[in-house]
């Protein structure tokens, strides 16, 4: 591919005490890249790419250093200028899909039906990994864990089976956890690193929280010995700002909560990317591609939230909350696959993929020289041994050259200028020139075939994802990532009829992501029958957890969802480490913000009406009625758009209410406004969708059903706001 852009120049009038850097890391399996961002504007200050250090004696911390010394070289700041510091890591996820783990030594606490539920993890030494090596268990019973010799003695025991970290596991421990914490005290004392189940997971389901605990108990010494490099180096180096690592969930923790939990750096390395089209892009709704050279990560973003489950690892579900992503094996690398015969004409196109033009060990036949293309032939090749002969090279004679997705996104002329992955279009068409002989179609005929077929598996894949999580397609934008951004996702957009765009320097999506990432903490707690007391509980839980890995507390952001089927409470706290001036502009620009909710609601600016406005989001409006046959007959509805103070559409609607209310009396409005549009049908009440505008905060209570839940929670974020501020109400219809 094309060299990367280069640097922004250093500006020499740059006041750092003013304008503080924020860096992200991004430590991947071949480099490792860095980058510097403005803590106020979030412009790119400066990029870097180092080799990953897997061989280093200091392992992938040096690797780190490196980047992160040359980093603050070229943008010509000191350590102390920076503010923010984290770093991402493919160190855990490289651990169970190459099974390089510790061995884990299981004490299984309890006496009768309890010792025969935990005697039966032995099991846990079943569980393949994704390298195919077993999980390395040993495991031994603790019965009388109030006994400080015994439990001693049950770690010692595991020890001496060659266990190099400890697990205690004993059921129900989330109501009563003094068993776990006996043996963690006596690991403890051995100098041994330990887990414990229920504090991983406050979810009942003994299996599955063992599993859990297991797999982070497995990649706990080496990401240990890592994280102690690295915060020396940083020290050393006179880096003052807390390190903070990725999480598989789009948002960073303390090094100290990933020294508990270091299984939550699993799976992060897409986690980054999305954070970065989240933070940087200010995607509000849409699907994110993040495209390298063998393959796609298809992931969602829904009303400003990334959309997280439960992973699995080793072919079982865990209790991991990571970004649901879904890994497609297109990427801008991929190889051209032929069918039919060898006469002009004669053949077909029969796949793209999966086998990639770095797996191969080819060169993409429109980076080559035009001079190198001059008589090459298409040939059929097997790229490895094991793979068919169908897949299209171009050789020269002295040389094999692959064609591939990039070739032909360049030859379709839909790379822009300047983006990572452009070639010249001239020699692209002339890679392209002997396929499209063998197809019997002209050049551009030929590149648009191939692009098609790369993505019809992408295609099925966002299709998928917008249907899942109920995606509006009148909303919905693609973004695009990663080097090989151009090569899939314009074509992907146009086939789709969705509006697509690049993210901007989307060759560092994944770094950028790290550098912008807001601290982030997930609690769920099983509680039946829960008291408004209970869902408050758990959502000031989750706030302290992110206030205490240092995230402003005029910043954070609570989001808490009730499940009753299941009894499950769920709270997501995210916080920056400061309150960065961006979060602080007011909207000054009206015409800007109605202009964006126009083009948002397809229509023209002077037909929309602004309901509401607090000096950070202005929210704007327009009737309509429903369309198809019967639309006539239905009520008008309110379509909303919420346009924050960068002229980005936060949130949208397709029928709701917008009130303004201060702060002194929204309690009470806000219950009566609640009771007015609650409908009732077989199931009982249900609410409408709250959402509440609070300054620069936008408090999500969409995901509680309850009234009563709902106005607790809505009195906590007003208790916090001065009595004569102004909280803007957005209800949703629930249908």
């Amino acid at each position: 591919m094309s060299d990367p852009t280069p640097p922004p120049a250093r500006d020499p009038d740059r006041d750092p005490a003013r304008d503080p850097v924020r860096v992200g890391i991004d430590v991947g399996g071949t480099f490792t890249d860095a980058v510097a961002v403005s803590a106020t504007t979030f412009a790119l200050l400066g990029q870097v790419k180092v080799p990953t250090s897997h061989d280093h004696a200091d392992g992938v911390a040096h690797g780190i250093m490196t980047a992160l010394e040359r980093l603050l070289d070229d943008i010509g700041v000191s350590a102390d200028d920076v503010g923010f510091l984290a770093h991402g890591t493919t160190q855990a996820t490289n651990a169970l899909l190459e099974g390089d783990v510790a061995t884990i030594g299981i004490v299984g606490i309890g006496t009768g039906y309890d010792a025969f539920a935990t005697g039966r993890l032995r099991s846990l030494g079943k569980l393949r990994l994704d390298s195919g090596h077993l999980l390395p268990v040993r495991y031994t019973a603790l019965r009388e864990p109030e006994d400080a010799g015994a439990a001693l003695a049950s770690v010692d025991r595991v020890l001496a089976e060659g266990a190099e970290v400890v697990v205690a596991v004993e059921p129900f421990s989330v109501d009563d956890s003094r068993g776990e914490a006996a043996v963690r005290e006596a690991a403890e004392t051995r100098g041994v690193p330990v887990t414990a189940t229920h504090e991983i997971t406050q979810l009942y389901g003994l299996g599955k929280r063992a599993r859990t605990a297991a797999l982070n108990a497995g990649v706990m010494p080496r990401m240990l010995q890592t994280a102690d490099l690295v915060e020396s180096s940083i020290l050393k180096a006179g880096v003052t700002a807390p390190l903070m690592v990725m999480r598989c969930d789009g948002g960073v923790m303390s090094l100290a909560e990933m020294r508990h939990r270091p299984l939550l750096t699993v799976l992060s390395g897409p986690a980054a990317g999305v954070a970065g089209a989240l933070m940087g892009e200010k995607v509000s709704e849409g699907v994110f591609l993040e495209t390298g050279g063998t393959s796609t990560d298809v992931s969602v973003i829904r009303r400003g939230r990334v959309q997280i489950r439960h992973a699995e690892l080793g072919g079982k579900e865990t209790y991991l909350s990571a970004l649901d992503v879904r890994t497609v094996g297109i990427g801008g690398g991929s190889l051209i696959r032929l069918g039919g015969g060898d006469a002009p004409g004669g053949a077909s196109l029969a796949d793209v993929g999966p086998r990639s033009a770095h797996i191969a060990g080819l060169p993409y036949a429109c980076f080559a020289d035009p001079a190198e293309l001059d008589g090459a032939r298409l040939v059929r090749v097997s790229p490895l041994a094991s793979d068919p002969a169908d897949y299209a090279v171009l050789d020269n004679g002295e040389r094999r050259f692959a064609l591939t997705v990039t070739c032909a996104a360049n030859a379709a002329g839909l790379v822009p200028e300047g983006d990572y992955a452009r070639a010249d279009a001239g020699t692209a068409r002339a890679a392209l020139a002997p396929l499209a002989r063998a197809l019997g179609v002209g050049t551009e005929e030929a590149a648009r075939a191939v692009l098609h077929r790369a993505t019809t598996r992408v295609s099925a894949v966002v299709d998928a994802l917008t249907s899942d999580y109920g995606l509006d397609r009148e909303v919905c934008t693609l973004v695009g990532g990663g080097g090989g951004a151009a090569t899939v996702t314009p074509y992907l957009g146009e086939r789709m009829g969705l509006d697509a765009r690049i993210a901007a320097h989307s060759e560092v999506i994944s770094p950028l992501g790290v550098a912008l990432a807001l601290v982030r903490e997930s609690v769920e707690r099983i509680i039946p029958g829960a008291t408004h007391a209970d869902v408050l509980a758990v959502r000031a839980e989750a706030e302290q957890a992110v206030l205490s890995q240092g995230a402003d507390p005029s910043g954070v952001e609570v989001d808490v969802t009730v499940d009753p089927q299941r009894n499950l409470v769920t709270a997501v706290a995210t916080g920056a480490t400061e309150l960065r001036t961006k979060d602080r502009t007011a909207v000054t620009d009206a015409e800007a913000a109605r202009a964006a909710a126009a083009a948002s609601l397809g229509a023209d600016p002077a037909a929309v009406t602004e309901y509401a406005s607090n000096g950070q989001y202005r929210v704007f409006g327009l009737l309509r009625r429903p369309g198809g046959p019967f639309g006539r007959f239905a009520r008008e509805r309110t379509h909303v758009r919420v346009v924050d103070a960068e002229g980005v559409v936060r949130l949208h609607s397709a029928d709701a209410s917008v009130d303004t209310l201060a702060a002194s009396e929204a309690e009470g409005r806000l219950r009566d406004l609640v009771a007015q549009r609650t409908s009732y049908g077989d199931g009982g009440a249900v609410p409408p969708a709250v959402w509440l505008l609070l300054g620069p905060k936008l408090a999500d209570l969409s995901g509680v059903m309850d009234p009563g839940h709902l106005l607790a929670l809505a009195a906590t974020e007003i208790g916090r706001r001065g009595p004569d501020e102004t909280v803007i109400a957005l209800m949703e219809t629930r249908r």
